[in-house]
């Protein structure tokens, strides 16, 4: 790549590398340096984030999901955006689907079977640890809200204290139908997880522009963010997200009303999933300016409230949920994790999560305006909302998952010519990161 001819491109990454590269320099300063700024001691910050600022510690390994990992990395580099343009789009969002779930898979494997991937979701913290407890759901939904504080003898494990109840009903009903333990819990994640990238496209294509799905294709498929995908809850909570945007997009050309009330069913139970996808919304008004039509608000709308209206029946009202919660949340490890750190590492963290193509592509993304650049907006908007919420401080490269696969179609719009130079980067990114590090999800 010419770095003189494309220039903004190239400044806004290596702006993107300098700000992850402080980020994870700051907690290795003297105190006399960080303390006063951040009035907590590097120390303090790597407590809780021994790698910030991503979540996990550090340490190089390798594992027989490598050679698969590299494998995948070099032929979506070579042959990826040929294949996007050319295979037919139902082939295409399969292939999509399928590569992303192998590409997921594959980096989870350098940690091992068991400690990457078995066991992610086991701990005492995560939502298996509740449901063997979970035997009549009816009174789990009334008593949810009275759980989520800590320090009584009921409280919730933290994961299924700082989530809505749908969180936890999802690991419960897969368990019901006899698919239970941490194998089939991540197994979900990276079914409906990869899930996502074919979603994105849909709704790209849907908005007019099937040459910008085609060529956001390969980015969507091989990000870093699939580190994260295998595996963590958040991983299913972007699929379901994912294809509620989708089916509103789809609902804005064809199929009105049995889309856009689709779109609303899985959106509202996205908010029951994770209270901060309320920032969904965001997204949603893109994609209704971008096809100039507030139609299917109607539908999402009914579909959005006819889920709340379930969940309201059985005893759990979502506002009381986001207010205990929010008090939960300081009576952790949140109060010891400073925001004048934070604030700002966490966009490093989650550059980490995107790979640097993405911030790349903001020059142009910010200097027009069409369908695919409007989603990408509307993801930032999301990001920055979260972020100036002071409710997400570290471990949002898996927190931010569902706005992060949005911002993924960003390089569709750098130059073609481009394209396997800005991928080439997204894997290396990716490759780098899971070898290097042990990541907590």
């Amino acid at each position: 790549m010419n770095a003189i001819r494309y220039w903004r491109e190239s400044l806004a990454a290596v702006l993107a590398v300098a700000l992850v590269a402080v980020a994870f320099v700051v907690p290795y300063l003297g105190n006399e340096l960080i303390t006063p700024i951040i009035n907590r001691t590097p120390q303090q910050v790597r407590d809780f984030a021994d790698a910030a600022p991503l979540f996990g510690f550090r340490e190089i390994h390798f594992g027989w999901g490598t050679p698969f990992a590299v494998l995948i990395a070099v032929a979506g580099v070579l042959w990826g955006p040929e294949l996007a343009r050319r295979l037919p789009w139902r082939r295409l969002l399969l292939v999509v689907w399928a590569t992303s779930a192998a590409w997921a898979m594959s980096l989870a494997m350098v940690d091992g079977w068991r400690r990457g991937f078995v066991d992610r979701l086991t701990s005492n913290d995560e939502y298996l640890h509740e449901v063997p407890s979970i035997t009549d759901i009816p009174a789990t939904l009334s008593e949810f809200s009275s759980r989520i504080l800590d320090f009584q003898p009921d409280s919730w494990t933290t994961h299924v204290s700082g989530h809505p109840p749908g969180a936890l009903l999802t690991f419960v009903w897969l368990d019901r139908i006899g698919l239970g333990g941490g194998a089939w819990a991540s197994g979900l994640s990276v079914l409906v997880g990869s899930s996502a990238a074919a979603a994105v496209l849909v709704a790209v294509r849907a908005l007019g522009d099937e040459s910008m799905a085609r060529r956001a294709a390969p980015f969507v498929t091989l990000a870093p963010t699939a580190i994260w995908i295998a595996a963590s809850a958040d991983a299913v909570f972007m699929g379901v997200v994912a294809w509620g945007i989708a089916l509103l997009a789809v609902s804005t050309t064809k199929y009105l009303w049995p889309a856009s009330i689709g779109a609303g069913l899985l959106l509202g139970f996205g908010i029951h999933l994770n209270y901060g996808l309320v920032l969904m919304g965001l997204p949603a008004v893109a994609v209704l300016i971008a096809a100039r039509t507030a139609k299917p608000m109607i539908g999402a709308v009914i579909g959005a409230l006819i889920v709340t209206a379930i969940f309201t029946a059985y005893g759990f009202w979502w506002f009381d949920g986001y207010e205990l919660v929010k008090e939960r949340y300081y009576q952790g490890i949140a109060t010891d994790r400073p925001f004048a750190y934070w604030g700002w590492a966490n966009i490093a963290a989650l550059f980490c999560a995107v790979g640097v193509a993405v911030p790349a592509a903001f020059p142009r993304i910010f200097t027009r305006i069409a369908p695919i650049n409007l989603l990408v907006i509307g993801a930032v908007a999301a990001v920055a909302a979260a972020d100036l919420s002071q409710l997400s401080k570290a471990e949002v490269e898996r927190i931010w998952l569902p706005f992060a696969m949005w911002m993924l179609l960003a390089p569709a719009v750098l130059p073609e010519r481009t394209h396997r130079f800005w991928l080439a980067l997204q894997v290396t990114a990716a490759l780098a990161i899971n070898h290097l590090l042990f990541t907590n999800w």
